[in-house]
């Protein structure tokens, strides 16, 4: 099979999907002859036309307002917002309208549409361009919210998104962007809702989310060298969360580790945490499931903050050590 990147995988999924469908379009700020802040759209423009690769003002919330009229009267956007940090310009807009309205309307009105957006810190944008804050939107009823971590979850999944009949936030890492994967030529979809095995393990179970994904199988990697052997999750879908793969991979284990980069406080990890506590997965725990996630910090500018800030497989490996030496309440094991 061919391999591609992940940014080229997102620019195949939405120029088939516009083949497919004449009511699919896109929009955004610099998305034509610039390609949008990460050249994913390049080249897109000169093979739609101004029509359907529409370039827009710099305006969160305008381009939110005119994806949520379109996807409400027979069309089926995907916008892009520069940064996901800036979709907190648009949340009027995608919370209080995109993430209701089929409902208020008693499912006669429909809402597809998708919003892409780039995510995380490693690239040195600094404090206001390199957050995730994929949590606040799994907390809004009537949103979908998609982290993929490799090109082929990355293409499947987003033309699954396209094809939903209700808004998606679709988010995407800047580091993830120039990693490459075996990418199937067709289209193909992969079900909102299901988790991936990205490595089988039975010592210990690794949930993690988008960059952290590949940060974890590294980690499982070096883990398998000391004699524990790691299974690493891979939800891809925060919502709607496949519960049930990652409650048979603990029950199969024993432990559990929840990695993710943005702030642990109120992050996604501790909704992670809870399904595992409330599932039959809790009577089979044999130590306390810890979080490895971001520190409550502003992202720095500097290289070395920034790394600081944010799980490094060292961090992941550090946690999983600790957790194979405690037991169900919490001490050494042997004590």
């Amino acid at each position: 099979m061919r391999t591609i990147t992940f940014q080229e995988a997102i620019r195949e999924a939405m120029s088939q999907k516009m083949r497919q469908d004449k009511r699919t379009f896109i929009l955004g700020e610099d998305i034509g002859v610039y390609g949008g802040a990460f050249g994913v759209t390049n080249g897109m423009l000169d093979e739609f036309g101004p029509e359907r690769v529409r370039i827009t003002p710099i305006s969160e919330s305008a381009i939110t307002g005119c994806a949520v009229g379109a996807a409400m009267t027979g069309m089926r956007p995907i916008l892009e917002i520069q940064f996901s940090d800036f979709v907190t310009i648009a949340t009027d807009q995608l919370v209080n309208q995109a993430a209701k309205l089929r409902y208020m309307f008693g499912g006669k009105g429909k809402v597809p549409m998708v919003l892409r957006t780039p995510a995380g810190s490693g690239v040195g944008l600094a404090a206001q361009h390199s957050q995730s804050l994929e949590a606040w939107m799994t907390h809004i009823p009537g949103l979908k919210v998609v982290q993929p971590s490799t090109p082929y979850d990355a293409k499947g999944l987003l033309m699954a998104a396209i094809e939903d009949d209700n808004p998606v936030v679709f988010y995407e890492h800047k580091v993830l962007y120039g990693v490459k994967g075996e990418v199937p030529e067709e289209p193909y979809t992969i079900p909102l809702g299901t988790a991936d095995i990205k490595r089988s393990g039975t010592d210990l179970t690794i949930i993690a989310t988008s960059i952290m994904v590949h940060r974890a199988l590294e980690a499982a990697e070096k883990l398998s060298q000391e004699g524990i052997s790691a299974e690493v999750i891979d939800p891809r879908t925060l919502v709607p969360l496949d519960t049930d793969t990652i409650v048979q991979s603990v029950i199969k284990t024993g432990r559990a580790i929840v990695v993710h980069e943005a702030v642990k406080r109120s992050g996604f990890g501790a909704e992670i945490v809870s399904v595992i506590q409330e599932s039959e997965a809790f009577d089979y725990l044999d130590a306390p499931i810890l979080r490895v996630a971001g520190r409550p910090v502003p992202i720095p500018y500097s290289p070395v903050l920034e790394r600081a800030a944010v799980p490094q497989v060292a961090d992941i490996i550090a946690a999983a050590n600790t957790v194979m030496q405690r037991n169900k309440e919490g001490d050494l094991v042997g004590n």
